[in-house]
């Protein structure tokens, strides 16, 4: 999934998408990601968001050892951010190290829970929701500052049973579900693109601050930055533009607000969950929302700050 993409629509894309067939599945892939249709019809798209961390690096090594690619980004003030990814371009882990060689474990996709059944799909009931709708899915625009942030470290709405993978949250709608999020429809995006408009991009800013916040306060936190179209168009192009309007949002919360790369992740779902049940365009679908995964990632157990990292 390497690669540079040209143009800044959907339609630049489709001279550059390539379609294959294998083992059932329908697979197009894209200079910089993949989209997969399943057999059932499902479909899914995955990207490579390393593309990220090159902003501000002093350095990028990349080794494969063992069928493993582990790529370490290294800061100007000497940390690094280490990325060890599968041989299928699954993310399995992500590492920081500080200067002095202290690590810390943000992600570990490499994880999988023994009553995990299957592939990444885990077939769960629909969260109980107890608290306000307006404190479930906070809408940006209307949102305080403070109830931003609170949002930020809010709890699950119910009890967390055992640790997720971050592709069982990407993948599981009812997984992620048990966490609080926000819709962040103060960007307006063009219908087919996923640039993020200038006089648009400081509406990021209050989002930016309650993120922050929160990983002030710990330091492990992970974010999922959420991507989504309105239903004009295509499944494969819907989950392409989506995933890239969700990284573009990271993009811009790492580049202009500093909020650290390695706590973000983000993910495309296309057309699958229209705020506005409508065929026709709607800016009210194409969106971002942002979701705090960590407890999601730690079975509950990280609503304090984490003990020190090991000397």
């Amino acid at each position: 999934m390497a690669g540079a993409v040209i143009g800044a629509t959907i339609a630049d894309l489709h001279s550059q998408r390539r379609e294959t067939i294998e083992g059932g599945r329908t697979i197009y892939t894209e200079p910089d990601r993949i989209i997969v249709r399943d057999p059932g019809g499902q479909a899914y798209v995955r990207g490579n968001d390393l593309y990220r961390f090159r902003y501000g690096a002093r350095d990028i090594r990349t080794d494969t050892v063992g069928g493993e690619t582990r790529t370490v980004v290294i800061r100007p003030d000497g940390s690094e951010i280490i990325t060890v990814v599968g041989t299928d371009g699954r993310l399995m882990r992500r590492i920081r190290r500080d200067p002095r060689g202290r690590e810390v474990i943000i992600i570990d996709n490499s994880y999988r829970d023994p009553r995990a059944v299957g592939g990444f799909y885990v077939d769960v009931p629909p969260p109980v929701v107890s608290i306000p709708y307006d404190r479930y899915i906070v809408d940006a625009q209307d949102a305080s500052p403070q109830v931003i942030y609170e949002t930020m470290r809010a709890p699950p709405v119910q009890r967390i049973d055992r640790r997720y993978s971050l592709d069982e949250i990407r993948y599981s709608p009812n997984v992620r579900m048990q966490m609080p999020s926000i819709d962040v429809n103060t960007i307006n995006f063009e219908t087919g693109s996923w640039t993020i408009p200038p006089d648009q991009a400081a509406r990021l800013q209050v989002i930016a601050d309650g993120i922050n916040q929160a990983i002030q306060a710990n330091p492990q936190e992970v974010f999922l930055i959420e991507g989504h179209t309105d239903a004009v168009g295509n499944e494969v192009d819907n989950l392409s533009l989506s995933d890239r309007r969700a990284q573009a949002a990271a993009e811009l919360l790492t580049q202009q607000f500093n909020v650290p790369a390695e706590n973000l992740t983000s993910q495309g779902y296309g057309e699958q969950y229209l705020k506005e049940q409508t065929q026709g365009p709607s800016l009210f679908n194409r969106r971002v929302t942002v979701r705090r995964i960590t407890p999601l990632l730690n079975g509950d157990q990280a609503s304090a700050a984490p003990p020190p990292p090991r000397q």
